[in-house]
């Protein structure tokens, strides 16, 4: 599917023409160029592979340079393929614009690494109510998970049980957010609500 590398930059808010403040994350989207065209006859599938934000080249590997090379551009941090079903027809060494691919779309689904919590309880990780409250003379146990399972059979924690541990750090989806904005002089676009992620990481938009 269509789509461009961002960054997101922070969140702000915006007044609509009824007068309602709606908050916003303002998301740096391309300019991205084509590194590499796959085709079905070569590579069993087709796709458009983009690259974006710059890179010094004493920082890329020689295979990379190769790379870019081949494509007619400098050096870039982030490559990410996407389905090939632009509505243009790309050539190797083109740069998309937030503008040619977003100019007209309302809604869009966006891809980021959800920041790192560290270890936490299941009260934060999964929403848990904690064990059976204040009352019935307990003082420790307002947090804790409860029961893990039976001990006679069968006599083991089954797999997937909700418990403590590391969250967050992870790919998060955000889907159908709406796009209250496009500012195709900075490249810039503002979605409606947040997105995953801290600011300055990288992000994936599709259409």
């Amino acid at each position: 599917m269509p789509g461009l590398i961002g960054k997101k930059i922070g969140m702000t808010s915006v007044f609509d023409a009824d007068g309602k403040n709606i908050p916003c994350t303002v998301i740096e989207a391309g300019p991205c160029v084509v590194t590499q065209i796959r085709t079905v006859e070569n590579d069993g599938y087709a796709a458009v592979q983009l690259a974006y934000d710059e890179m010094k080249e004493k920082h890329t590997s020689k295979a990379l340079k190769g790379h870019f090379e081949k494509a007619g551009t400098t050096p870039k941090r982030k490559l990410v393929e996407f389905a090939n079903d632009f509505s243009t027809e790309v050539k190797l060494g083109d740069t998309l614009t937030v503008a040619d691919v977003f100019g007209s779309t309302e809604w869009i689904d966006v891809v980021g690494v959800s920041k790192g919590k560290g270890f936490q309880g299941v009260v934060k990780r999964h929403g848990f109510q904690g064990v059976g409250g204040q009352t019935h003379g307990q003082h420790n146990r307002l947090r804790h998970p409860g029961s893990l399972g039976a001990s006679s059979w069968p006599s083991r924690v089954f797999k997937g049980m909700r418990m403590a541990g590391q969250m967050g750090n992870e790919r998060v989806k955000i889907q159908n957010l709406k796009v209250i904005k496009v500012i195709p002089e900075n490249n810039l676009v503002l979605v409606k609500g947040s997105i995953p992620g801290a600011k300055g990481s990288y992000v994936i938009l599709e259409d």
